[in-house]
């Protein structure tokens, strides 16, 4: 069997560019900006003077020698061809009067230069510039390297964009441009068709290399070698029909003519190979013999052809008549098969692997900035009136919509579905405003964590509680020592009782005592509270509360069993009618998009024709989105008719009646221990911030306490040691064993040392919190020259005055702003619990100052019912 790699595919690179027309010179600044002038204004043309100067150099590049970069060259032809597009729908150019009728539009025939075309019209500019376009695509084919794969691949990209020109030029423009009494061939229809088909050739020509280069199959290689034959042989057929017949050069028609043929007779020759293969010898033998017919028929009328094609030819000629020479012995020998006559054959299998490249966007000016501001009067009005027709249709079917879901909402809701499905198979939820309060109380404890709130209540009733024994007991001892002092020196002790200073303090502690007995009753009240409705709020201790929830059962006893059949039909109906909101859902969107992209305003003011028929045309582009809506609300409507039969045989079935009623009740159940809870948690809550802030203000006065008692044990030891003096006169042995100051439960000892035994037992029995205003004990005390001053001078402070500074070890934090000046012992004031959480007596406003027990602002209780029962 002969090697496939034989064959012409490496002599067929040969290939045709086109050249592209010549033009004269023109000047389409004045004439342009004339009109703006007199249709506009100068205001306008001047705003505009940038978008002329484009057009007048984009035209002025058209004219010159083509750019040595094809690329380049295609830009400018893409970008001019845009602006002719802007031109045509703002500025009239014809022959008329009150049209543009100073530009004349020159232009050769690429293929017969001596013949040209003249028009007053922008049509023939047009046809023009994208004749020149496929040109430029062309030549940008020819010059990649394809003795490459990529360069091959490239080429071929190259002349599909250069087909899809010239089949643009064919459907958009050589119909227009030939109306005209001046044209030339090379931009009609057939031409354009013609060079279509050769672009086309080529490019699938460039695939057959490449696949030849990739060791494909011979029956993959006979294929698309045969599509490239068919496509010479349409340029062919139109070359040889009028208007083209003997408008182009022999050369021409020579090159296509045996492309043509070579390319059948490849097929032939590839074919033949994959027939061996199966053994098909017969039909081998004549697809042979008929590709060397048509390589032998075609080189008699070669005139003129290249040589390299000739010998392509040639070359593929010898291996046709090797492989039928070889195909005919083993036949005779050994399969003896008739073989057909070539005519007799079906067409060779053929396979295209090239389109035309669709150049609509490559060549859409409809983002173009140039002459934007300059719209037609004619042109606005129309939109606008075709934008109301849009507007109308796009509100409707998304009316329908609207009201195709609206619909399915309230009649599924009727029917209690999806709920009661889900209810069925243990999925139930609860409504979701009802879920979120639920979780919001689990996630602060639930009623489960009540106990701990309240035994929190418990301890810090109790700190507050022994706080204040504590300090009573202060100032119980201190007086106690005071009293035995003053009985045992007599009028000596001549320092003010301790029951005088102390009354202001005691009363806040009495205060305290009564607000901390009633804290308490409230307490208990909410303990109370709180046992009376666990019961009810133990509900909420479900997790999830779904569990709470009754449940949906299959009948306990059944005729038929056909309960999983109904539920089963039901859930697919279901499924169905999901499926519908859906499509509802897409085509909503699709219309919507629809809206935003349909801008058909170039097609305005490009249009000639009937507005009317623009606008039925364009318009009916929602028809099909209309018709699949209405299929949709249609099929939903049936849909929802089959729903309601078969619930109401679920319903029956599984007594869905009943479960509705326990369900409503158990959600009223979850409503009513929600608001309970919350309630017992709020009065918890201020509780909880009244013992908080009772222990400051307790904290507060039993530092206020030991600062006191400090104090008046500095004061005692001074007196004592002034009585010492007073009684200088006794000898020492009798102050030693008469002395007027023993302490309290000791036996007669020296005074001194008494004194100091004296402070040093108080010391300890009073222990005290160091604080900025007393120095270290080691320090000097007051000698016997410096008394301390008179109790009872009102302009100078007390022994033991307190800085407001000195305040609770945790104080509020504005408490100190706000403490009254000269206030005695230099103690700030503070605040009252006037809450709901206990009835402290109100205070008559002005009979007499606020009570020592009151700051302002630390603590204000929620007025929201601590007592609620």
């Amino acid at each position: 069997m002969a090697s496939a790699s034989s064959s012409s595919a490496t002599v067929t690179n040969l290939m045709l560019a086109i050249y592209e027309k010549k033009t004269n010179s023109i000047d389409l600044y004045r004439p342009l900006r004339q009109y703006i002038c007199f249709t506009y204004s100068e205001r306008e043309a001047v705003n505009l003077e940038d978008d002329l100067s484009t057009v007048k150099t984009l035209r002025s590049d058209i004219e010159r020698v083509p750019d040595p970069a094809p690329t380049t060259r295609r830009d400018l032809l893409t970008s001019y061809f845009k602006a002719l597009c802007l031109i045509e729908t703002r500025f009239p150019i014809s022959s008329d009067r009150d049209h543009i009728n100073s530009i004349q539009f020159t232009w050769f025939d690429a293929f017969k230069q001596k013949q040209k075309a003249v028009q007053q019209n922008i049509h023939l500019e047009k046809a023009a510039i994208l004749f020149n376009l496929g040109a430029v695509y062309s030549q940008i084919g020819l010059s990649y390297d394809r003795a490459t794969v990529e360069g091959r691949r490239q080429a071929s990209h190259a002349f599909i964009a250069a087909a899809g020109s010239f089949a643009f030029l064919r459907d958009n423009a050589s119909t227009k441009a030939s109306m005209g009494n001046s044209t030339t061939v090379d931009l009609s229809v057939e031409c354009a068709g013609m060079l279509e088909r050769l672009m086309l050739a080529q490019a699938q020509e460039c695939v057959f290399e490449n696949t030849i280069a990739k060791g494909s199959t011979p029956g993959v290689c006979a294929k698309i070698s045969r599509q490239v034959g068919l496509y010479y042989e349409e340029a062919l057929a139109a070359l040889n029909a009028a208007p083209l017949k003997d408008h182009f050069e022999k050369a021409w028609i020579a090159h296509v003519q045996l492309k043509a043929a070579l390319f059948y007779a490849e097929a032939c020759y590839r074919y033949g190979l994959e027939l061996h293969e199966k053994e098909e010898i017969a039909e081998e033998i004549a697809r042979l013999r008929s590709g060397v017919s048509t390589l032998t028929e075609t080189k008699k009328s070669s005139k003129g052809a290249p040589a390299q094609l000739l010998d392509a030819i040639s070359k593929l000629e010898v291996n046709l008549n090797r492989n039928l020479e070889r195909a005919m012995k083993e036949n005779d020998r050994v399969y003896l098969m008739r073989v057909p006559s070539p005519s007799s054959l079906p067409p060779l299998p053929a396979f295209s692997m090239v389109k035309s490249m669709q150049m609509n966007d490559v060549l859409d000016a409809s983002k173009e900035k140039i002459f934007a501001s300059l719209v037609p009067d004619s042109s606005a009005k129309a939109l606008s009136r075709y934008t109301e027709m849009a507007d109308d249709v796009i509100r409707t079917q998304a009316e329908k919509l609207q009201q195709g879901s609206e619909l399915t909402r309230v009649r599924l809701k009727e029917m209690d579905l999806p709920d009661s499905i889900l209810a069925l198979e243990g999925n139930f939820s609860l409504p979701e405003d009802l879920k979120n309060e639920v979780e919001k109380v689990q996630a602060s404890g639930g009623p489960a964590g009540l106990e701990g709130e309240l035994q929190q209540l418990r301890d810090l009733r109790r700190v507050n509680q022994e706080l204040l024994v504590q300090t009573e007991e202060l100032l119980q001892k201190e007086a106690a020592e005071d009293a035995q002092f003053r009985s045992q020196f007599g009028t000596r002790w001549t320092r003010p009782q301790s029951s005088t200073l102390t009354k202001t303090l005691q009363e806040r502690l009495n205060k305290f005592a009564a607000n901390l007995k009633q804290a308490g009753e409230s307490d208990v009240r909410i303990e109370r509270s709180v046992r009376e409705h666990a019961s009810l709020m133990s509900i909420l201790n479900h997790r999830p509360i779904e569990a709470a929830l009754p449940s949906l059962s299959r009948p306990i006893m059944s005729l038929d069993a056909n309960e999983d059949a109904i539920v089963g039909a039901l859930k697919q109906s279901l499924r169905q009618l999901e499926t519908l909101g859906a499509q509802r859902a897409g085509l909503e969107d699709m219309l919507k998009e629809m809206k935003r992209k349909d801008d058909i305003l170039p097609k305005l003011m490009t249009s000639t024709g009937s507005y009317e028929d623009l606008f039925r045309k364009e318009i009916a582009k929602y028809d099909h989105i209309c018709e699949e809506i209405a299929q949709n609300i249609e099929a939903q409507e049936q849909l929802l008719m089959q729903i309601q039969v078969q619930n109401e045989e679920f319903g029956a079935v599984f007594n869905l009646e009943d479960y509705k009623a326990s369900r409503e009740k158990c959600y009223k159940q979850i409503q009513s221990a929600l608001a309970k809870c919350k309630e017992i948690k709020e009065n918890i809550n201020e509780g909880l911030k009244f013992y908080v802030t009772l222990q400051d203000a307790i904290n507060n006065i039993k530092q206020q306490c030991s600062d006191f008692v400090m104090t008046r044990n500095i004061q005692c030891r001074e007196m004592m040691e002034d009585v010492q003096r007073q009684m200088a006169g006794f000898n020492f042995q009798d102050r030693e064993s008469t002395g007027p100051y023993p302490s309290v439960g000791q036996p007669r000892q020296n005074p001194r040392s008494s004194t100091q035994q004296l402070t040093e037992s108080q010391s300890i029995s009073h222990p005290s919190p160091q604080t900025p205003y007393y120095r270290p004990p080691e320090q000097p005390m007051h000698g016997y020259g410096h008394p301390p001053p008179p109790y009872t001078a009102p302009q100078q402070p007390s022994p033991y005055h307190v800085p407001p500074s000195t305040g609770a070890p945790y104080p509020p934090p504005h408490a100190q702003q706000h403490a009254p000046v000269g206030h005695e012992y230099g103690q700030p004031a503070y605040p009252g619990w006037r809450g709901p959480y206990y009835n402290a007596p109100a205070e008559q406003s002005g009979s007499h100052p606020r009570p020592p027990y009151t700051i302002p602002n630390p603590y204000h209780p929620h007025q929201s019912g601590y007592y609620k029962q």
